[in-house]
């Protein structure tokens, strides 16, 4: 028995460790490939906001614009609507109802990006465009400092729309995690709430949310880790435009699109290293957010 958890324990180890090699290679890997272009172009790369392969100036501003304001729009959108949902489905609604319909749910996570892109850019994109663009060009515009946000074409694709469908491609696995954690529950909580006098409501709101409290922020983390790497979808959608606007209906860039549509065209070296400073920067954003997740729930 002794030998048995010694090689078990051994193994558990070794497997972490490769874990922590991998993303240590993958690091190193990228800085190296980095070198090139932030030695020519130094902290213009991060700042500078034009990207000409052609005059060989590379700025990264607005691809790191597009990929955090569409990643939160889609957290925005998707906290509430997942905890909604883990409710309605957990606390709200017989099995016979909702074991059903949760696996339909999950399902969805399966449904690759390039179709969510597809689907976007020629069902959601003409319908978002003639729907709540124009409403809002008509109803929002003329708004102090809100106006600026809808101030665009209706054109359907921008950051808005790449945000939205972002949300509709981390709902799945928010909704499990956070309906999972409703179930790993006991009874005997509820039950202690409702002796004292408390309504479902409260029961939901005071005792059980609370409790799931992390759990809640690790499914928005993850979330958010899926809607920054996100490329297909977003290049679909977001427009491709290498600029910074107020307005969330005007075209936009990411990181991960920037990558995927100009790294097989790429053919000088300061071109391709700057599209893996790129993935550095978007690896970098991403421990950063890990690391503040962890701030977060007081952990280290």
């Amino acid at each position: 028995m002794l030998t048995a958890d010694f090689a078990f324990s051994k193994i558990s180890f070794a497997c972490a460790f490769l874990v922590l090699i991998l993303v240590t290679g993958l690091l190193l890997e990228l800085i190296i490939g980095s070198e090139l272009a932030f030695s020519q172009l130094g902290f213009s790369f991060v700042a500078s906001t034009e990207w000409n392969p052609v005059s060989k100036s590379f700025g990264a501003l607005p691809a790191i614009f597009g990929t955090l304001v569409s990643s939160l729009i889609a957290i925005i959108i998707a906290i509430p609507v997942a905890i909604g949902c883990a409710i309605f489905l957990n606390e709200l609604t017989p099995k016979w109802f909702s074991v059903p319909v949760g696996k339909a749910i999950e399902l969805l996570a399966a449904i690759p990006s390039i179709i969510y892109g597809m689907w976007g850019l020629f069902v959601f994109a003409p319908w978002f465009a003639d729907g709540f663009q124009m409403w809002a060009l008509m109803n929002l515009v003329e708004v102090p400092v809100i106006g600026l946000l809808f101030d665009g074409p209706p054109i359907g694709i921008g950051l808005l729309t790449a945000g939205i469908i972002l949300s509709f491609m981390i709902l799945p696995i928010m909704i499990a995690l956070t309906r999972d954690a409703l179930a790993s529950i006991p009874n005997v909580v509820r039950e202690a709430g409702y002796g004292l006098g408390a309504t479902s409501n409260e029961v939901i709101l005071k005792v059980l949310l609370p409790k799931i409290r992390s759990t809640v922020v690790a499914a928005s983390l993850l979330g958010t880790g899926r809607a920054l790497g996100e490329t297909m979808a977003v290049a679909f959608v977001i427009g491709g435009s290498n600029s910074i606007n107020a307005s969330l209906f005007m075209p936009a860039s990411s990181i991960s699109a920037t990558i995927s549509q100009q790294f097989n065209e790429a053919s000088d070296p300061t071109h391709i290293s700057a599209l893996i400073s790129l993935g550095l920067v978007l690896l970098t954003i991403t421990l950063v957010i890990i690391g503040l997740s962890r701030l977060l729930l007081g952990e280290k």
